[in-house]
């Protein structure tokens, strides 16, 4: 019971350090971050629960095998974490190689059409155009957008993900837009 209450006065840091000797503290991390780990693969896999299940276990597998290689490099521990998630879903992916869909809310799909200077009042016709060309976009390219617009995230946050700056991510995401936009003028 002391051992507990200990545990709740540990930085993250401190709990770190100690997971790297014994895997009981690895068992907090895991308890602290299983349920956003869990809603970030889910929603990349379109809500397939059972999937994201074992894709979150095998994200946390390795990274428990893999502790003693973390290193703080100033970015929160749930950035190594996503990493390896965002790793577990592509590498998933490519096994699979069948097409998943990715749950669009027509706002957000809105919202990514002003930013690529399509305009925001699209037709359900367009909508299927954009999503179309959406399709044809690289993985990564592919990623990003959806990271941005569909699941929400900050550019903090996927530069976390992705281990670059936040002015990276941003310059990345609005140039993926610019080609949108430039092949949807094209394609009028």
């Amino acid at each position: 019971m002391n051992q507990k209450r200990n545990i709740k006065n540990l930085s993250e840091s401190e709990l770190i350090v100690l997971a790297k000797d014994q895997s009981y503290y690895f068992g907090v991390l895991y308890d602290k971050y299983f349920d956003q780990i869990f809603r970030f693969v889910f929603k990349r896999l379109g809500g397939k629960e059972d999937i994201a299940g074992d894709l979150t276990q095998q994200t946390f597998i390795k990274a428990m095998a893999n502790i003693s290689k973390y290193e703080d490099r100033g970015h929160p521990f749930s950035s190594w974490l996503y990493t390896i998630a965002h790793n577990e879903v592509s590498m998933f992916f490519r096994k699979q190689k069948n097409i998943y869909t990715v749950s669009i809310d027509e706002n957000q799909l809105s919202d990514m059409a002003t930013e690529a200077s399509i305009g925001s009042y699209m037709t359900t016709e367009e909508q299927e155009k954009l999503i179309d060309m959406m399709n044809e976009l690289e993985q990564d390219h592919l990623d990003l957008i959806e990271l941005r617009f569909f699941q929400g995230m900050s550019f903090k946050k996927i530069a976390e993900i992705y281990s670059i700056s936040e002015a990276n991510a941003k310059m990345r995401t609005y140039r993926i837009l610019e080609r949108i936009g430039k092949n949807w003028n094209i394609n009028k």
